[in-house]
């Protein structure tokens, strides 16, 4: 008998569930001040990030190497922030402008770099708002090259190079899993694919119009109200922000449609803990899906980060209590924020927070071992 029981608790050990973060059990969250003294300003490279002065920090990525890369847009730098918390400028000479391609990066002048990404080479992309492009730095050269975009806002160039393409003010980029450069391009209302073989760029979504989008619509004509944020998941699939839209879409690139998946529409910063689609958003700015399909995303003005459980589609408030403020770091619901725009959820569980208009970097550690009773 004693042999059977021990058996049977085995067995149940194996194929119970475990609570994940929609059932009985809420994660509990560190937050973390990584970089950034909250003073803007440009300095402190080669020294500790957490005094060093960035300015207005936006999106963020983990290189191929480890380190954590940002954009540090009104400075017009991209900088990295290496294992041991030191500081580096990788991109950018400090002065805006739109010159260097074909030369170091470091030469370049950038003009407020909105967002980066990683290819599996290593090879880092940049979107330049004001300048209307995105860009690319060769990991083992070093040098920077226009990808997409003329430097000159407007909208053509379908079927083409996307070098010879108009592009008005992109504002976030991302790689699907088949290594396509995908483009937000707000100024134009449509989300527009670069191919990663020959080059040529096209509208993956979006119809050029600024008004509200209709679920289950098609992907390739349908109009979105102000495309600002993309990430991808693991099916292939694209997270949409829509700052003015005030929700979260899903594009769904197998069956060409378009899937609402958080946010009435009303601004507003309510709906924690229930379904997601009936949640008051606030002008989300950046997003990104973790290891588990979670989609994180930055509600800029509610100051405040926010995610989309991927197992039951509740909305959780993870950093932020709605109001302005500078922190403190410690307990991440008491940590004020000031419009963040930047995040990235690491491979590690960890998530990055471009903190902008407090000028600084943060990061929330989950506390598995301080679960709480969700509301």
């Amino acid at each position: 008998m004693l042999r059977f029981l021990g058996a049977f608790w085995i067995w149940m050990s194996w194929n119970m569930p475990i609570p994940s973060l929609g059932q009985d059990l809420m994660t509990s969250w560190e937050i973390q001040t990584i970089a950034g003294d909250g003073q803007p300003g440009y300095r402190g490279d080669g020294g500790p990030a957490t005094q060093a002065r960035i300015q207005n920090p936006y999106g963020l990525a983990v290189g191929p190497d480890g380190d954590l890369h940002f954009c540090d847009m009104d400075n017009h730098v991209i900088r990295r922030i290496d294992k041991h918390g030191h500081m580096h400028t990788v991109a950018g000479c400090g002065v805006a402008g739109y010159r260097g391609d074909g030369g170091p990066a470091l030469e370049a002048q950038l003009w407020q770099p909105y967002e980066i990404c990683f290819d599996t080479e290593g090879d880092l992309y940049l979107v330049e708002m004001p300048n209307h492009v995105v860009r690319k730095i060769d990991q083992s050269s070093q040098v920077i090259q226009t990808i997409a975009g003329t430097g000159q806002a407007g909208f053509g160039g379908d079927g083409g190079l996307a070098s010879q393409a108009m592009l008005s003010r992109p504002h976030s980029i991302a790689l699907d899993p088949w290594g396509n450069l995908v483009i937000c391009d707000i100024g134009n209302h449509r989300v527009r694919r670069v191919g990663r073989l020959n080059q040529k760029i096209e509208t993956l979504s979006g119809n050029g119009q600024k008004v509200e989008t209709i679920d289950r619509s098609p992907l390739y004509r349908s109009p979105l109200k102000g495309p600002r944020a993309l990430a991808f998941d693991r099916e292939g699939n694209a997270w949409l922000a829509l700052r003015e839209g005030n929700a979260i879409w899903k594009m769904d690139l197998h069956r060409g449609r378009l899937h609402h998946m958080a946010g009435t529409g009303e601004k507003g910063f309510t709906g924690h803990n229930g379904p997601a689609r009936q949640a008051k958003l606030s002008a989300p700015k950046g997003i990104s899906l973790d290891p588990k399909g979670n989609v994180w995303f930055a509600d800029t003005e509610s100051h405040s980060i926010r995610m989309i459980e991927a197992t039951t589609h509740t909305m959780r408030c993870i950093a932020g209590n709605g109001q302005r403020g500078d922190g403190p770091d410690g307990d991440s619901k008491a940590c004020q924020l000031a419009r963040p725009h930047g995040i990235f959820a690491a491979k590690d569980g960890s998530v990055y927070i471009g903190d902008s208009e407090n000028h600084r970097i943060r990061r929330l550690t989950p506390l598995p071992d301080r679960e709480v009773k969700a509301p």
